[in-house]
């Protein structure tokens, strides 16, 4: 859904974020034919409530984590953690500096898939990128480390779209896994989404619905429902510097994307922006 949604961006004359990778990715699942690659397959443009609304919110969730892993690289640092990578191609499409390797971890039949399609293009990643296979309601870090991940460097950690299907308890591993595995001047950007913040209207809305109806994919089923832990607030304490913003800042400051509206099934998504500033990590740490 969100590959889907990346290449009908793509070719949007305003587009937020391009992507020429994503639609091979929806091609490649024969579950998704007859789904929308292209600006010009959504009747409605911006006003579908799926590949409209939400397609252009992923959209604006990609340029803004794009931006944040540039900044990041741009001022040094090296090591980038995809968590839960999906069918993301950061590591094939952004403008990486010399020596950054892009670590992608996800469960193995998902990087295979994700693998066989880029093989078959002939693509070749700008970074150099790591795969581990591993999921990430277990042990991973190890598996991390192995793979040549060293966590004495700075890293630029993304969680995109991760958090809100974890389990409460999985939540808050991942959290102790990233702060006891991240050097000063480490960076951990995250979506998190408030559910109980969200009345019947809400859950009714139109994004939920398209989905659920014309896709097939039941949003709501599969948020995790358990109480969500202040993730920030934990990280603050431990000495990141943190910062939550909601989508519509930055559509308001890029002049694009989903603006509010009553009943609004994005208003509960919020997005968090941590960088580590004081702390100890690992015993590898220098």
């Amino acid at each position: 859904m969100v590959a889907a949604a990346r290449a009908v961006e793509t070719g949007r004359p305003d587009a937020l974020a391009r992507d020429t990778y994503a639609e091979h990715f929806v091609r490649a699942a024969s579950a998704c034919a007859g789904w929308p690659v292209r600006p010009e397959e959504v009747a409605d443009g911006e006003a579908d409530p799926l590949w409209g609304r939400l397609g252009r919110y992923f959209a604006l969730r990609t340029r803004v984590f794009d931006d944040h892993l540039l900044r990041r690289t741009g001022a040094g640092v090296r090591q980038v953690v995809l968590l839960g990578a999906g069918l993301d191609a950061r590591a094939y499409r952004l403008p990486w500096p010399p020596e950054c390797t892009v670590f992608e971890i996800d469960q193995p039949e998902v990087l295979a898939f994700k693998q066989r399609t880029l093989d078959r293009l002939g693509a070749s990643p700008r970074a150099h990128r790591v795969t581990v296979a591993a999921d990430l309601r277990h042990d991973w870090a190890e598996a991390l480390v192995t793979a040549g991940f060293d966590p004495a460097r700075p890293t630029a950690w993304l969680a995109e779209g991760l958090l809100l299907y974890l389990p409460s308890a999985a939540e808050s591993r991942l959290i102790d896994t990233i702060d006891a595995h991240s050097a000063r001047r480490s960076s951990l950007t995250y979506e998190v989404k408030f559910i109980k913040a969200e009345s019947a209207a809400v859950r009714t809305s139109p994004v939920y619905v398209a989905a659920r109806e014309r896709i097939g994919v039941d949003l709501l089923a599969l948020f995790d429902a358990d109480p969500r832990p202040d993730s920030a607030t934990d990280l603050t304490e431990r000495g990141w510097r943190t910062a939550v913003r909601t989508p519509f800042h930055y559509s308001r400051r890029l002049g694009r994307g989903p603006r509010p509206e009553p009943n609004d099934a994005l208003a509960a998504n919020h997005w968090v922006f941590a960088t580590r500033s004081s702390g100890a990590t690992t015993s590898t740490q220098s």
